[in-house]
């Protein structure tokens, strides 16, 4: 009961200064995790293959999926169809969510399924170039691009009865 009646006291603070909401929802935030983000595409073309590019700033594994960062407040999804834009001049629609990965302790990967709609068109200063692989004939790449590929296969197979 008397913990109850501190809460409607803080509500009643609250209400009557909202400012003092934002003011602790801003502290709070600073205590937070802070996390970094980025964002891959599974990109099938018409006979299967996956479509990879070389990165420029990848010096282990150049080869790998399209994608790039999210900036801060974006939505990933809406960070991939840009970053494809950007590099690729790729317009894409966006798919389901095909792995999501924490690395590094606060950064946060996610590959989703995508399925183009157009050629692609001159590279980004970020992209060395492109080739379309079959799934069979993957270069080595980082293991999380692997797995993202894996998925999209297992969910674009048809199941045969």
């Amino acid at each position: 009961m008397a913990e109850s009646k501190f809460w409607r006291s803080v509500a009643t603070i609250i209400r009557r200064a909202p400012w003092l909401a934002l003011v602790a929802r801003f502290f709070w935030r600073i205590r937070q995790a802070r996390f970094t983000a980025g964002v891959a595409g599974v990109v099938f073309n018409e006979t299967g293959d996956v479509l990879l590019v070389e990165h420029v700033f990848h010096p282990y594994l150049p080869w790998g999926l399209p994608g790039g960062w999210v900036d801060r407040r974006e939505d990933p999804a809406n960070a991939l169809q840009r970053e494809m834009q950007e590099e690729l001049q790729l317009t894409v629609e966006i798919g389901p969510i095909l792995v999501l990965k924490v690395d590094y302790g606060n950064h946060i990967d996610v590959a989703y399924l995508c399925y183009s709609s157009g050629p692609i068109g001159k590279l980004s200063s970020e992209l060395l170039g492109y080739r379309w692989v079959a799934p069979a004939n993957l270069p080595q790449i980082h293991s999380f691009h692997n797995r993202a590929i894996r998925r999209a296969i297992e969910l674009t197979t048809p199941i045969s009865t």
